[in-house]
């Protein structure tokens, strides 16, 4: 398997399924739209299978990059003198690490539930809108593969194309409004990263990661502008407060499919991104901005969860959580710890899983009722048993239930945030009180009580292909809250070899700081 360019394979198999679509499928009648479901759907489906083949054949033993593929646009002389060698400038540059690994294979997996939750909710430019999550699949998978900078960037910008017109397009009343926020913001936040990958590129000549990684040292004082360009991107992608606000209006307004992507996949890119770029690259920076980091996700976990209590529609209020939940992930991954950093990698994870769910649960009673305001439902439990058992789980790993994965992630950040200051972990375990506050109460509105609203006393439960879609979710946030090993065994070395990185590449600078200040 690995003389195969299987990275390339996995990435670029959904891009030949959407011309597939494009190619064989005419018109847009009932026939039509149901060859183009099925092409999308056995397309992805392939794709999760591929995927899990490299896991299988991944070696979590080595934080090495493996199944790697590599062909040079651009070459030429890095370094001068004795140290002058030939290295590709700009290349095709493809890999994994234990890190990475998993958020393929998440991705691969989601992909295949999306275009399900769509069979009967998208009836208008079917065609159109499979075409689209299967060139964004492509974008995404891209962007954990990527070993190269500029070819990590065509990923990662490339991404806004596709969910801007799933949102623009097939999305709510105020869809276009809430598009171009999407699209406006992420973008502003990525030209920064742009102009940082130019320097870069001046800097050390070369934009191959693994050379940025682990030969090339920055300079104290441009790792500082660097560090601040890659964030001002990273930043608004996960998002963090305070530029968090487009994706609330982003999530309300797109299809169901849309905001279990945009949740479950495309959040992950921005703290994909501090643990690939800012931490290993610019550690000195890392370090300084630390505290920063704190306060933000502080603020953002409590902020964003009061904000939370206060919503009246079912998808804003997850939405919100979303922001909460994030800011566990970047105060575990710059507490610099293993146990952080697992936590943060963890809970991106586990997120992926529980967010995705929740939204499809939404879907679920919107598709019937066509409304997401909290007050039209109530007692649905008396005609959706099996609905409120599966809300019922991804509630409880969204409050972070020990038994559910939610558990796992939060608590090793939490166990990272301790060992560096109890301060920034005692204000960061508040949020998972409110969190309890906030899904708790939601589930009691929605699934508790007496049917009172006569257009919910005929409102049917889970159908075959919703619990098809439904089954593995629930099953996984289970699995992984009693055995988070598959998970955490995988990205061990990595993550071991990451902070042995950071720490060494941290101490140079420093030495070489106090020997310059003799």
């Amino acid at each position: 398997m690995t003389d195969w360019p299987i990275l390339s394979v996995v990435t670029f198999l959904p891009s030949f399924g959407a011309l597939l679509i494009m190619l064989m499928v005419r018109g847009n009648g009932e026939a039509a739209n149901t060859s183009a479901k099925m092409v999308a759907l056995w397309t992805t489906l392939f794709t999760f299978a591929i995927s899990l083949g490299i896991w299988a054949y991944f070696d979590p033993n080595t934080a090495d990059f493996q199944f790697v593929e590599k062909k040079t646009w651009l070459s030429g002389v890095v370094g001068e003198g004795a140290n002058a060698k030939e290295q590709a400038l700009i290349s095709y540059h493809m890999g994994v690490d234990g890190i990475s690994m998993l958020f393929v294979v998440l991705t691969a997996f989601l992909m295949p539930l999306t275009i399900l939750a769509s069979w009967r909710s998208i009836t208008v430019g079917v065609k159109e809108y499979m075409i689209a999550f299967l060139v964004l699949e492509t974008l995404m998978i891209g962007v954990f593969c990527a070993l190269d900078l500029v070819l990590f960037y065509l990923f990662f910008e490339g991404a806004l194309i596709p969910m801007f017109i799933i949102i623009g397009v097939w999305g709510g009343p105020r869809r276009v409004y809430s598009a171009f926020k999407f699209f406006l913001y992420t973008l502003l936040g990525s030209v920064l990263m742009l102009l940082a990958i130019m320097a870069i590129y001046w800097d050390a000549g070369t934009t191959d990661i693994p050379y940025l990684l682990y030969e090339h040292k920055f300079s104290a004082n441009l790792q500082t502008w660097l560090w601040l360009a890659f964030f001002a991107s990273f930043a608004v992608k996960m998002p963090m407060w305070p530029v968090h606000t487009w994706l609330p209006d982003a999530h309300v307004e797109a299809p169901t499919a849309g905001s279990v992507i945009l949740a479950g996949i495309l959040l992950k890119m921005g703290g994909y991104g501090f643990l690939r770029f800012s931490l290993p690259m610019f550690p000195l920076a890392s370090e300084y901005f630390a505290p920063l980091i704190f306060v933000l996700s502080v603020v953002a976990i409590i902020y964003t969860s009061l904000v939370a209590l206060a919503q009246e529609d079912i998808k804003k209020l997850i939405a919100y959580s979303s922001v909460a939940h994030m800011g566990f992930v970047t105060l575990g991954i710059f507490t610099f710890t293993i146990q952080g950093i697992q936590g943060g990698i963890f809970q991106m994870l586990s997120h992926g899983i529980v967010s995705a769910a929740l939204f499809l649960c939404v879907g679920v009673i919107y598709d019937r009722m066509h409304t997401r305001e909290i007050a039209a439902y109530g007692g649905l439990v008396n005609r959706m048993p099996l609905y409120a058992f599966a809300f019922m789980v991804f509630t409880m790993a969204n409050v972070g239930l020990p038994g559910t994965s939610g558990f796992i992630g939060e608590f090793l950040s939490l166990l990272g945030a301790f060992r560096v200051n109890t301060w920034v972990a005692f204000f960061a375990t508040s949020g998972v009180i409110l969190s309890a506050a906030y899904a708790l109460w939601l589930y009691r509105r929605v699934i508790f009580g007496r049917i009172e609203k006569p257009n919910l006393k005929n409102i049917l439960d889970l159908n075959m292909r919703e619990v098809v879609v439904l089954a593995p979710l629930v099953f996984l946030t289970i699995l992984f809250g009693f055995w988070p090993a598959p998970l955490l065994d995988y990205m061990a070395t990595s993550v071991a070899a990451l902070v042995e990185n950071y720490e060494r590449a941290l101490a140079a600078a420093q030495g070489a700081g106090a020997v310059a200040s003799r």
